[in-house]
């Protein structure tokens, strides 16, 4: 019993129920002192203010006594609410009490961590709209670059024979086409993070669609040293999926590969499947690179080591992994990768749906 009564009085228990405690202990403690006055019998109002007063005086004092600590408490929690509103939202309000106060200083602790991680998210994005602006401008400078200094070769005639201004015009020609594959990627990958676009499913053989890729692979691997090995499940991968969406992923990855392998070199494709999930593994053998590149990877316009690019292959725009993923989460599925020691891998896990 003593312990509940403590409860009552030390703020374990409800905050409304407490101050009713405390108001009937204030009002009880003054009605035993006033009635233990003296009556005064020469004059009745003398005697009914002496009363009022022997009541009134001790009930507050007492009340106030017992209620000191809550003052105390929001007058903290007000001065933390003071400085939160500074701008210090890291800052956090002690939480002391488990009752509404207490609820209350949980609440503005949650509210401050709440607007310190958006304002960190609009930092993040600020940083990314820098970065993004300074990446396309670095990366459509360069070829843009080539082009008007051909032309300007091309308009002032300053080729030697035919075959020169045959080779000046196919140099513009294949800057204008990674130009376009920039752009391309750009808005592609502008598109599919703003949720801009959405699948257009249809039922297809996703199997019939890898083969089809590594039919068109197999020239360019060729002449690039490289050798494709494959692990290709026989049965029909039948799902609903945006084909074009899926391709252009599937594409990226193999260029990717391509791209960074060793010459000569091996890229490994496995495909299989299960009942509800498809798992497609791109293998190959490259430059090792750090963890802190090996995190960078799917960062828009990160080029983990162009001293690995091969030659023949233009630079690309960095995106093709971030298309990738994005393209991939888009169907529900997951893109993982995993290096060790210069053996990449990247996987797609892809839920078979229809």
């Amino acid at each position: 019993m003593k312990n509940k009564f403590y409860s009552l009085l030390t703020g374990t228990s409800n905050l409304r129920m407490r101050m009713l405690w405390f108001f009937f202990i204030s009002f009880v403690a003054g009605m035993l002192i006033s009635l233990a006055i003296p009556r005064l019998s020469e004059i009745y109002s003398v005697n009914l203010l002496v009363v009022l007063i022997s009541f009134i005086v001790p009930f507050f004092c007492l009340f106030f006594f017992l209620t000191r600590h809550i003052i105390r408490y929001v007058v903290e929690m007000a001065s933390g609410l003071n400085v939160i509103a500074q701008g210090k939202l890291q800052y956090r309000v002690p939480v002391k009490r488990k009752d509404e106060l207490g609820d209350i200083a949980v609440n503005i602790n949650a509210m401050a961590g709440k607007l310190e991680d958006q304002i960190s998210r609009e930092r993040q994005m600020e940083k990314a709209k820098l970065e993004l602006i300074t990446g396309v401008s670095h990366d459509l400078r360069t070829p843009l670059t080539s082009i008007i200094g051909y032309l300007d070769l091309l308009k002032d005639k300053a080729y030697q024979d035919e075959e020169e201004h045959d080779r000046f015009v196919g140099n513009t020609y294949n800057k204008a086409l990674q130009l376009k594959l920039l752009i391309d990627d750009l808005f592609a990958y502008t598109r599919l993070t703003t949720n801009e676009v959405k699948p257009e499913a249809v039922k297809i053989d996703l199997r019939e669609l890898l083969v089809q890729l590594l039919v068109e692979l197999e020239p360019i691997a060729r002449e690039n040293k490289a050798l494709l090995e494959t692990v290709i499940t026989k049965e029909p991968i039948i799902s609903e999926v945006d084909p074009e969406m899926i391709r252009r992923a599937i594409d990226n990855l193999l260029m990717n590969a391509l791209k960074f392998s060793l010459k000569p070199g091996v890229i490994r494709v496995t495909l299989a499947h299960d009942h509800d999930h498809m798992e497609l593994s791109i293998e190959n053998d490259g430059t090792p690179i750090t963890k802190d590149k090996e995190g960078r990877l799917f960062e828009r316009f990160y080029k983990a080591d162009d001293s690995r690019t091969f030659q023949k292959f233009q630079s690309g725009s960095g995106l093709g992994l971030s298309i990738a993923r994005s393209i991939v989460e888009l169907h529900g599925g997951v893109l993982e990768h995993e290096h060790l020691s210069g053996h990449f891998v990247f996987r797609i896990l892809l839920p078979l749906k229809g």
